[in-house]
C-alpha cells in the first residue's frame, strides 16, 4: 500500500503520504521534523511558544529561539535525555496541499522494536546520517528495517553539514556508503541531500552555503515524491475481524480492506476453507457503498451461508496468469525474515504465539536460517538471533492459516510473535513464502486410532512428566513406577533425557535453545507412543517454563501429567550420581542446571513429589494418581 487514500464525497483524491524518520542517536531527527512541522505552519502556536521557553538539559539554544526537537519529543524522559524513546506521528501538510503523517522513530538500539512498527506503514523514509560522525552500524540496521518492512523510497538526510564546513567530500563518501548498502538490500530509489536541520539549510529551501548542491531541498523532495510503480496489484484481502449481526437476520463480516478494491457482485473465496461466494452487499458507516478500497473499514455480506469467523481472510476468487489462485492457501510452514526484539533469544524449538492480523495460533521456530550483518550484509550461519538481530528462519504453525508473501501484501504477509509466558511481542516477521512440504503433507486417518489401542490394553494412556534438577530423582523414580504399572499388567514405556540424547537427540546441546528442541522432540515421540495406548513416562530435566507449557499443549486436556521432583539443590550435589555438579563447581560444564544455567520450578504442577522421602512413597502418590481416577 504505497500511497493510501483519503476519500471525500467519493470523488476528491488526495494522496497521503506516511513518512518515517530514523537514523542514530543524536542524528538530529527530532529537530529535523520539528522545523519541518514550523515551517509549513503544521504546528499550533501554544506548542511553538512552549517550544520558545522550554528548554531539555545540555540545550545550547537560547530561551526566545524555538528548540525544534521538543515539537515531536513528548515524552518527559525524552526531554530530560535528549532522545526520542517512543514513536511521535505528527501531520503536516505540504504548500501542494497533500498531507504528510510523519512517524518520529527513536534511534537508540533498545529501541529498534519501535522503529520497526513506525516503518511497517511507511512510504517513505527520511533516514539521517550524522555528517560529523558518519555512518554508524544503527544506520545500517535502520536501513535493513525498512527494506525489510517494504519501505522502497529512501531520503538518505546527510545532517550536521555546517559541523564539517558544508564540505562536499564528505557527503560524496556518505551518500556512497549508504546507497552500497541500499543496492545490496534491493532499494531503487534512493535520493541523497545535505541539509542542516538547526541552521536550517536545505531543508524546507535552498541553501547558499552548499553553491555545488544542485538538487532539491528536503520539503520539495517531499512535494515531489510519487509512489513507484509495481508490477502486480494485490487482489483483494479483508481479514474478518467480527462478525456483525442486526435485526433482520442481517449477518456481515466486518473489517478493513488490506489490499486491493472490491464490489458488489464480485466472487470472493473464504481462504481459509476454500468456500466461494459472492458479494451482495458493501456497508460503510453512512451506509451502502459502491465499492471499497484498501484501508476502507467496511462490513461485507455475502449471497449465501457460508462458514466464516472471526479471523478468516476474505480474498478475491480466480485464478493468477501463472494458474495459481488468486488467494493464499492455508499452509503451516513458512519461511520469513524476523527482526528480534525480544530480550531472551530467539530460540528453536521453543513455542511462540504468532499473530497475523485478527488471528493469533500457537507457532514454533523449526530452523534459524542465517543472521544478517547489518553493515556488510552478509548472511551469518546462526542458530539463535539475539536482541535487534535480523534474520532468516523456518515457522511451523499448529494450525494452517493463509498468508502472503510480505512483498505482495504487508497486512496479510507480516506477523508478531508473542512469548507465551511474559505475552511480550518478540519479533516482527514478513513471510517471504510458504514452504511447499506444508502443502504436500496431509495426515491419514487410520480405522485403529488411540482409543482403539486403549480398549485393547484396558487402560487409559497418560503422559506423565517428571521434571526437576539433575539429582532430584527423576530416573529413579520413573524406573520404580514402571515397575509398579508393569506389575499391574498396565503397558508403558519410560522416555529418559540421558537416554534420548544418545539417540535421535545425540545432536543436541545443553543451551537454552538446544534443550527447548530436546524437549520438543521428546514430547512429539511421547505423543506418538500415547497414541499407541501407552502410559508414557518422561524424565527430562525440561528446566524452563516455556518448553515445558509447549510441550503439554502438544496433548489434550487431561493427557499430560506434569510431575515435579522437588529436591532440594544441596541434596542433588550431594548424591551427584553422574558426577556433573563436581565438574560445575570446577568450571568444565558451565551450563549445569541449577548452577550455570537457571531451572524454572513448575508453578502449578499436577504432582509434587518431595525428592527427601523414600522413592517407594512417592511412587504410592503417583499410582494412585494414575490407577485410582
Amino acid at each position: 500500500m504505497t500511497a493510501l487514500l483519503e476519500r471525500s464525497s467519493g470523488i476528491d483524491v488526495t494522496p497521503v503520504v506516511r513518512l518515517v524518520t530514523c537514523g542514530s542517536v543524536d542524528d538530529g531527527k527530532s529537530t529535523l521534523i520539528g522545523r519541518l512541522l514550523a515551517e509549513t505552519g503544521s504546528i499550533p502556536e501554544d506548542q511553538l511558544e512552549y517550544a520558545r521557553q522550554t528548554r531539555r538539559g545540555g540545550s545550547t539554544i537560547p530561551v526566545g529561539e524555538i528548540d525544534f526537537s521538543l515539537l515531536t519529543d513528548g515524552l518527559e524522559a525524552e526531554r530530560e535525555q535528549g532522545i526520542t524513546i517512543d514513536v511521535a506521528y505528527r501531520h503536516m501538510y505540504l504548500p501542494s496541499g497533500r498531507r504528510v503523517i510523519i512517524a518520529d522513530a527513536p534511534g537508540h538500539e533498545q529501541y529498534t522494536r519501535n522503529m520497526a512498527v513506525a516503518a511497517s506503514n511507511a512510504d517513505v523514509a527520511v533516514l539521517l546520517v550524522d555528517a560529523a560522525r558518519g555512518v554508524r552500524p544503527q544506520t545500517f540496521r535502520h536501513l535493513t528495517v525498512c527494506a525489510l518492512m517494504g519501505v522502497s523510497s529512501i531520503v538518505i538526510a546527510v545532517n550536521k553539514m555546517d559541523l564539517i564546513g558544508y564540505e562536499h567530500a564528505t557527503f560524496e563518501e556518505i551518500s556512497g556508503q549508504v546507497k552500497a548498502a541500499a543496492a545490496r538490500l534491493g532499494i531503487d530509489e534512493v535520493m541523497t541531500i545535505p541539509v542542516s536541520a538547526v541552521a536550517g539549510d536545505n531543508v524546507t529551501a535552498p541553501t547558499t552555503h552548499m553553491p555545488w548542491w544542485h538538487g532539491p531541498s528536503l520539503l520539495l523532495a517531499l512535494q515531489e515524491w510519487t509512489p513507484p510503480l509495481t508490477d502486480h496489484a494485490t487482489p483483494f484481502r479483508l481479514p474478518v475481524q467480527f462478525i456483525a449481526r442486526a435485526e433482520g437476520n442481517f449477518r456481515g463480516y466486518a473489517g478493513t480492506v488490506a489490499a486491493g478494491t472490491v464490489r458488489p457482485g464480485d466472487k470472493v473465496v473464504v481462504a481459509d476453507s476454500g468456500q466461494g461466494a459472492v458479494i451482495d452487499r458493501i456497508v460503510g458507516f453512512h451506509g451502502d457503498l459502491a465499492e471499497a478500497r484498501s484501508g476502507d473499514a467496511v462490513t461485507i455480506t455475502l449471497d449465501r451461508e457460508v462458514d466464516v469467523t472471526r479471523g478468516d481472510l476474505l480474498a478475491a476468487d480466480g485464478v493468477t496468469d501463472a494458474g495459481d489462485t488468486a488467494w493464499p492457501q492455508p499452509a503451516d510452514r513458512f519461511a520469513a525474515d524476523v527482526v528480534w526484539v525480544g530480550e531472551e533469544p530467539l530460540m528453536h524449538g521453543r513455542s511462540y504465539l504468532l499473530a497475523a492480523g485478527p488471528q493469533v495460533v500457537p507457532a514454533t521456530v523449526t530452523v534459524v536460517r542465517h543472521r544478517l550483518d547489518v553493515v556488510s550484509g552478509q548472511k551469518l550461519a546462526a542458530r539463535v538471533l539475539d536482541m535487534n538481530d535480523i534474520g532468516r528462519v523456518e515457522i511451523a504453525t499448529d494450525t494452517p492459516i493463509p498468508m502472503d508473501t510480505y512483498s505482495q501484501c504487508r497486512d496479510t504477509g507480516g506477523f508478531l510473535l508473542i512469548d507465551r509466558v511474559t505475552a511480550d511481542t518478540v519479533a516482527a516477521g514478513m513471510v517471504t513464502h510458504a514452504l511447499r512440504r506444508s502443502l504436500n503433507v496431509v495426515p491419514h486417518s487410520y480405522e485403529v486410532d488411540r482409543a482403539a489401542r486403549a480398549r485393547l490394553k484396558h487402560q487409559t494412556p497418560r503422559v506423565v512428566w517428571l521434571t526437576g534438577l539433575s539429582g532430584s530423582g527423576k530416573s529413579t523414580v520413573a524406573d520404580a513406577l514402571e515397575r509398579r504399572l508393569f506389575a499391574l499388567g498396565m503397558h508403558t514405556f519410560v522416555l529418559d533425557g540421558d537416554n534420548v540424547r544418545t539417540g535421535i537427540n545425540k545432536d543436541l546441546g545443553f543451551t537454552p535453545e538446544d534443550r527447548a528442541e530436546n524437549v520438543r522432540r521428546v514430547a512429539e515421540a511421547a505423543k506418538l507412543m500415547l497414541d499407541a495406548g501407552l502410559v508414557v513416562i518422561v524424565a527430562l530435566i525440561s528446566p524452563f517454563r516455556a518448553d515445558r507449557r509447549a510441550a503439554r499443549e502438544i496433548f489434550d486436556g487431561g493427557d499430560f501429567l506434569e510431575v515435579f521432583v522437588d529436591t532440594p539443590v544441596e541434596m542433588c550435589a550431594s548424591r551427584d550420581p553422574k558426577g556433573l555438579y563436581a565438574k560445575a563447581q570446577s568450571g568444565t560444564l558451565p551450563n549445569m542446571t541449577g548452577i550455570g544455567q537457571e531451572y524454572e520450578p513448575p508453578e502449578h504442577p499436577e504432582v509434587r513429589l518431595d525428592g527427601t522421602l523414600a522413592v517407594d512413597d512417592n511412587v504410592e502418590l503417583l499410582v494412585r494418581r494414575l490407577v485410582g481416577e
